[in-house]
This record gives C-alpha cells, sequence and structure tokens, in this order.
C-alpha cells in the first residue's frame, strides 16, 4: 500500500512524462507599461470662463431653435383639418386615448388609412 504522499508524488510523474517542461508562470516583462495601461491619470485642467459662457450661450441658442421648430409643427399640425369619426374609428380600433388618436391622424394629413399603419407600426 502507498501513503498519501506517495499518491501525490505519482500524479506528478504522470503529468511531466509528456516531455515537455512544465510552464512557469509568466512575470510581466515591463511594470512600468503596464502599469500605465492600467491607471487612468489625467491632469486636471481649469476651465476658463469665457469658454464655460461660450458652450453655454451654443447650447441655449440650439434649444431655443428646437423650441421654435417645435412651435411651428405644432402650429401646422393644428392647422390640418381631421373629421370627428375618423378620431372616434382610430379610438375605437386602437383603444387610444383621444389625444393621440389625433396627432397621428394631423401628421398624417387625416389619411385614416395612414394614421392606423403607423399605430399599429
Amino acid at each position: 500500500m502507498a501513503a498519501e504522499g506517495d499518491v501525490d508524488l505519482d500524479l506528478e510523474a504522470e503529468e511531466n512524462c509528456t516531455g515537455k517542461p512544465a510552464e512557469k508562470p509568466r512575470k510581466h516583462d515591463s511594470g512600468a507599461a503596464d502599469l500605465e495601461r492600467v491607471t487612468d491619470y489625467a491632469e486636471e485642467k481649469e476651465i476658463s470662463s469665457s469658454d464655460l459662457e461660450t458652450a453655454m450661450s451654443v447650447i441655449g441658442d440650439r434649444r431655443s431653435r428646437e423650441q421654435k421648430a417645435k412651435q411651428e409643427r405644432e402650429k401646422e399640425l393644428a392647422k390640418v383639418t381631421i373629421k370627428k369619426e375618423d378620431v372616434e374609428l382610430i379610438m375605437g380600433e386602437m383603444e387610444i386615448p383621444r389625444s393621440v388618436a389625433e396627432r397621428s391622424l394631423r401628421e398624417h394629413m387625416g389619411n385614416v388609412v395612414e394614421a392606423l399603419i403607423a399605430l399599429t407600426n
């Protein structure tokens, strides 16, 4: 009978029977380069007030243009005439609120078929 220690030695001997030397754990070749890749180092920069003001004005201008375009779109949609029967048909078939049905009809220039197709997609 073999003792426990003998069994372990036999297993190690079987692993090395392939003729290849056991691989050693790889070490990092350049520790400093690896450290640079791992860490995120960013220098703190001071933001000038003029750059900040410029950025804020650009954002404000863009926001006001978007609001203006949205208001113009709403005015155009309000000009489209829709039939009450069409709104009720869409409300009944799709089981949606009146405002959604009216909006869909207005976006599709009062065309019931196109509005229903858009709502189903």
